[in-house]
């Protein structure tokens, strides 16, 4: 990766009258700012749907779209909605928050007026759509049909074990009844490729890549498990034996359960490790940089037996190591990736990143310890590294300053040589651009100069998260400049 930089901005983020950021016009003036700002990358979180938790990391399929970012003015512009559709309906109050509860039902009650009126419009691209996304796109438009006549029950739960097991007659029977259900699911699909193609073309134009998640785990209650449960640690009822996690430290007496089912690697293995072959496959094309979430799980994983409370009580397990990294970085050898190494590190996953020859992570906020050093600063830091002042599971940067020890803090101010005139947010962005790292990524937020309640996830608390707006009118061609005369200075 040649020495540039970019902005952490989650299409959530975007401002919108339909309470979440969409792929219009928002998407559109934010790459005009990030072309006028002289980035080179929009980085953003998982664009996948989202379930129960609004998490984009817990989402229902590794390979479809998320239907509330499909924008309704641009399907109002394409006749398939009146404007009327759209008004009166609660889309939350807050500009600068999702309200998710809010835009649930108003959203699909939408975009279903918007299937009525557009699919057969569409039947012939519909149906090319289908063929090019078959490998998924059936499994994942039957497993939301059936979700949604069982009142949105988690799959393991369903009524009838038959379809719950996939059997050969079961599918067939759920898929004729169903069919109109089905059609609705993959015309979402259809519409979300289709607007995210439009805007990751204008991007192209403009000089702009997309820095995109993927999550080393996936949800339970998934089409992805649901089709393809031999992939994973599943017992005889295709309930997990353990789950994921890390494990305590100085932050958590508990660790953390993130509760995912593991992955069976002896199967995937012996398989080629077709089914990341396939993910991966699916990613690329929504973006030009891959961020691999948890890297360090590739080379051992905290593996929690099902049940437990806490993750206390799991156990290291060895990962396939370069075994996958290997094929993945052979197979997609025309894409970027950037190893997600945070966290706890030992010999063996700095080696795996070493061997496998991908950028790791440094995180400004980790770096200004004043009682050792850290590898986290930017005299340390490769070339081949991607640096970061915080991402979207750390503070704002105002809000890491008030929860931030004083000795720490006179450190950073003396090492990064933060003045009151500079301020801390754009003190630090200075320091990141001038470190050796080949990427440097930013959080809009810390542009911006907004505080602790602005940042978009805290691990560990389950509510209230992955809300954080940008409020209309924040961009303008002051702060896009004053960006761009930094990034030229520091050659990026």
């Amino acid at each position: 990766m040649i020495r540039s930089s970019g902005i952490l901005m989650a299409m959530s983020s975007l401002p919108s009258p339909y309470g979440i950021g969409t792929m219009g016009k928002a998407a559109y003036d934010f790459v005009d700012f990030l072309e006028a700002a002289g980035q080179k990358y929009w980085q953003l979180l998982p664009l996948g749907p989202t379930s129960f938790g609004d998490s984009p990391y817990a989402s229902p399929s590794s390979f479809a779209g998320n239907p509330y970012y499909i924008d309704l003015d641009l399907l109002i512009k394409d006749g398939l909605l009146k404007r009327s559709d759209v008004k009166n309906l609660s889309w939350g109050d807050d500009p600068a928050k999702t309200d998710y509860s809010a835009i649930y039902t108003s959203r699909f009650r939408v975009l279903r007026k918007a299937y009525q009126n557009g699919y057969d419009r569409y039947a012939e691209e519909i149906a090319a759509f289908r063929t090019e996304n078959a490998s998924w796109l059936e499994n994942y438009a039957l497993f939301m049909s059936v979700k949604d006549k069982f009142n949105g029950a988690c799959w393991q739960d369903w009524p009838d074990d038959a379809i719950r097991l996939r059997k050969p007659e079961a599918i067939a029977a759920y898929t004729q009844e169903l069919q109109e259900d089905i059609r609705f699911w993959v015309f979402t699909q259809f519409l979300f490729f289709r607007q995210w193609n439009a805007l990751r073309s204008y991007a192209a134009e403009k000089g702009i890549g997309f820095i995109g998640d993927v999550p080393i785990y996936v949800a339970m209650d998934s089409a992805d498990i649901w089709s393809e449960p031999q992939f994973f640690q599943l017992d005889e009822n295709l309930r997990p034996k353990e789950v994921s996690g890390c494990p305590p430290d100085a932050f958590n007496d508990d660790g953390q359960l993130w509760g995912n089912p593991l992955y069976d690697y002896g199967r995937m293995k012996a398989d080629g490790f077709g089914w990341w072959i396939r993910r991966i496959e699916g990613v690329s094309r929504l973006y030009d940089v891959i961020r691999i979430d948890h890297f360090r799980g590739f080379e051992s994983y905290w593996a929690v037996p099902a049940g437990d409370e806490t993750a206390r009580n799991g156990v290291w397990r060895k990962g396939p190591g370069m075994d996958l990294v290997g094929v993945l970085t052979g197979w997609f050898s025309n894409l970027t990736f950037i190893a997600e190494d945070l966290g706890y590190t030992t010999p063996e996953v700095k080696k795996l990143l070493s061997d496998s020859g991908l950028p790791g992570m440094k995180v400004l906020q980790f770096a200004f310890d004043a009682h050792g050093d850290s590898d986290y600063l930017p005299h340390c830091c490769a070339f081949n590294s991607s640096m970061y002042i915080g991402t979207h599971d750390n503070d704002t940067v105002l809000g890491w300053v008030d929860a931030t020890a004083r000795a720490d803090l006179d450190f950073a101010r003396k090492y990064a040589h933060i003045t009151p005139d500079e301020g801390w947010c754009w003190g630090l962005i200075r320091t990141g651009m001038a470190s050796p790292s080949n990427l440097f990524v930013m959080q809009m937020q810390d542009i911006l100069e907004l505080p602790g309640d602005c940042r978009m996830n805290t691990p560990g608390i389950p509510d209230g998260n992955w809300r954080w707006r940008m409020v209309p009118g924040s961009l303008n061609r002051r702060l896009a400049k004053r960006l761009k005369e930094m990034t030229k200075l520091y050659r990026r």
